[in-house]
């Protein structure tokens, strides 16, 4: 197993984590409650006015992630099942119990003459009971639309009795309409659906749309963190960086590019931590509930070998939102570094997989711990759900090739060869390119031999 394509091993206190993570579980299961946000139906607008359905979602997005006792399923998820060419309620019902939503949240925007009409509806699920809610429709003319995109969210939470402080509620207001032009709203709305992609092309197009929509209003401050975030998945670090300063800039009060800054220093060459705990922190000032910033706290805090500090942020991520997949990947790396508790690891793992199937980060730690215990055909089984899942993932097909030698070296020629046609032209790979050539050089001469 090649270590050096791992994360760094820390020393934990098993019986503390194992303690620390049922009680916050404990704690948690009563507070939280996971809501699904879908594109609202725009069956009779016109092609050019299509784009209301995802801005209305967009901006139920922003303002209800103000609400602590709502934890949103992230939108990625949804590539997992299949996509209706409308969330009406028999698609959104069979999204949400395919991806263990309590309340799912969709809806309408039809034409009534010269204005527009928003349905917004929910359904909730409980136990074998499905509750659907139609609130009020919302009539406006079309230039009123950033302003009444923000009443929209509190509709929704005072029909969910969620709640509130009055400073929470303004909170969600602001951000339900983060910018007072439609055009740039429109831009940043068409950005977002293009970095859905999830590929090249169309991170390009997303670049290409952000960017107009920080043109169009240079105050912009979702739109400036979105073109950030574009940025860092396209590799492009220092204009990630340049983004999310800008919108720290524009926006103190903003949490998202505190968090996006510390993910960047976490993962930094030079391993930045004391930069990332910093950037964590000042998230969490913000946002006292921002789950994915404590995890990110607690990965930096792990890997300054700060075990208590990492078992008091996991713990409040849990608090906050007991379905983060993410704490228990970082629980499973934990719990298989130098202690080697298997047992406790695979169960992490196999519990971020549960909750989130397409998890890619799960199952490749699953197959780590698998193969370093020897248990090649587990760990293959596991890697090969990643390459099927995601074909460009060279960690997972670099891995894959390990194991097969041991098993198989007749595939792990054809893993190499197949690995080696995909990284050759990835500078990220250029190292791992020179191991794996030496690897197929060597099983090709004892095959040779062999025979």
């Amino acid at each position: 197993m090649d270590f050096l394509r791992r994360a760094p091993r820390v020393a934990i206190l098993s019986g503390l984590f194992a303690s620390v993570l049922a009680a916050s579980l404990a704690d948690a299961a009563a507070k939280p409650r996971s809501i699904l946000l879908l594109p609202f139906a725009t069956a009779d607008l016109t092609r050019d006015e299509q784009w209301l359905g995802e801005a209305v979602a967009q901006s139920l997005m922003l303002g209800l992630v103000q609400a602590p006792s709502l934890v949103q399923i992230d939108r990625e998820r949804l590539k997992q099942i299949a996509q209706p060419e409308a969330w009406d309620e028999s698609a959104t019902a069979a999204a949400a119990k395919a991806l263990h939503a309590e309340i799912a949240i969709y809806g309408e925007v039809r034409r009534a003459g010269a204005e527009l009409a928003i349905q917004p509806r929910y359904l909730e699920l409980r136990a074998d009971r499905l509750e659907r809610v139609a609130l009020d429709v919302v009539t406006f003319p079309e230039n009123a639309l950033m302003e009444r995109l923000r009443g929209i969210p509190l509709a929704y939470a005072r029909a969910l009795k969620v709640p509130l402080s009055d400073s929470e509620a303004a909170r969600v207001q602001k951000w339900a309409s983060p910018t007072t032009s439609a055009r740039a709203f429109e831009a940043y709305v068409r950005g977002r659906l293009a970095g859905y992609r999830g590929n090249q092309e169309g991170n390009e197009a997303a670049i290409e749309l952000l960017g107009k929509a920080t043109e169009i209003d240079p105050q912009f401050v979702v739109a400036q963190h979105a073109l950030g975030v574009v940025h860092q998945s396209l590799g492009n670090r220092w204009k990630a960086a340049a983004q999310f300063r800008a919108s720290t800039q524009l926006d103190p009060t903003y949490p998202e590019p505190y968090k996006a800054l510390g993910d960047l220093f976490l993962t930094a060459p030079r391993r930045l931590f004391d930069q990332a705990v910093e950037a964590y922190a000042k998230a969490l000032e913000i946002r006292p509930f921002y789950a994915d910033a404590y995890v990110g706290l607690g990965d930096a805090k792990a890997s300054k070998s700060d075990v208590d500090g990492a078992v008091a942020a996991y713990q409040k991520a849990l608090s906050f939102n007991p379905i983060n997949a993410k704490v228990h990947v970082s629980l499973g790396k934990l719990y298989y570094a130098e202690k080697g508790l298997y047992y406790e690891s695979v169960q992490a793992y196999k519990k971020a997989i549960d909750l989130d199937p397409g998890y890619l980060e799960a199952r490749m730690g699953l197959a780590e711990v698998y193969e370093d215990k020897g248990l090649y055909q587990e760990a293959i089984g596991e890697y090969k759900k990643v390459v099927e899942a995601d074909s460009k993932n060279t960690g997972a097909l670099y891995n894959l090739a390990l194991v097969y030698e041991k098993v198989d070296p007749k595939e792990a020629v054809t893993l190499w060869e197949r690995y080696i046609q995909l990284a050759g032209s990835l500078p990220s790979e250029k190292d791992w390119m020179d191991v794996a050539r030496l690897h197929l050089r060597k099983l090709k001469n004892q095959l040779d031999k062999s025979n």
